[in-house]
């Protein structure tokens, strides 16, 4: 059995401006996301099928009922396999880790039409390009830019954000503007009060103001200030992803 292990590199979104709702509910977005080498990585094994995903840390299996991404991706690009998901990505914390799983998938199989990996979900369309880029629409749109060496410290708490939860409380608040570069930010502490405990963590260890990486609900910092609970991350290009 030939088995092949992709890399789905994390996405961090270091910048997000909410710039209007489509009629359909859909938020227009005006964001710069980043590749990261903080990533899963996937197995495939081209005579099989069926999906496995794996917490790496303790090697146990992650419940996967319900639709998932990579199964979406491999009907989009018309392929079958055997895929097996080892998760270093938090779920729910807006690090794009089941987007990158799917454009992992894409990559794979030669698909690169963004607009088509934006239908199955919008930060598969960023995912599939990678690197760094100014992101528009309601995702699909993906400009690149030059790639700048970076690095990240984040924290994630021990729960997700569930990100339609987070777009629907930035409605019902009113659409707020976040004063920190993301205008998600204030529905997501709204939503979830707990988050500010993690923030101010981040914050007393590296004397900063975190952001919040898109709906959350992880934290992050310019830098280097490793620790416990904290992962720090280096920026990849898109010839990385």
């Amino acid at each position: 059995m030939i088995v092949r292990v992709l890399s789905a590199p994390a996405k961090l979104t270091t910048s997000l401006r909410i710039t209007g709702v489509r009629a359909d509910g859909y938020h227009l977005l005006d964001a710069e996301m980043v590749s990261l080498d903080f990533h899963d990585s996937l197995e495939i094994a081209e005579n099989g099928t069926g999906l496995a995903v794996i917490d790496d840390a303790t090697g146990q299996p992650i419940d996967i009922t319900g639709p998932n991404l990579v199964t979406m991706a491999l009907e989009l690009c018309g392929r079958e396999a055997r895929v097996t998901v080892r998760k270093r990505i938090p779920a729910g914390a807006g690090l794009g880790g089941g987007s990158s799983d799917a454009a992992a998938i894409l990559r794979w199989a030669g698909y690169s039409d963004t607009m088509g990996a934006a239908g199955i979900g919008a930060d598969v369309a960023f995912c599939l390009r990678g690197g760094r880029a100014r992101v528009t629409g309601v995702g699909e749109i993906i400009e690149p830019l030059p790639f700048e060496p970076l690095t990240f410290t984040l924290v994630t708490p021990p729960f997700g954000c569930p990100t339609p939860a987070v777009y629907a409380q930035w409605d019902r608040l009113g659409g707020p503007i976040g004063d920190n570069g993301n205008d998600l930010e204030p529905a997501a502490l709204s939503l979830k009060p707990e988050l500010g405990r993690w923030k101010d963590m981040l914050g007393d260890a590296s004397g900063q103001t975190p952001r919040l990486a898109g709906s959350g609900s992880t934290w992050f910092v310019s830098g280097e200030y490793p620790g416990d609970g904290r992962v720090v991350a280096r920026t990849i290009p898109a010839s990385a992803t």
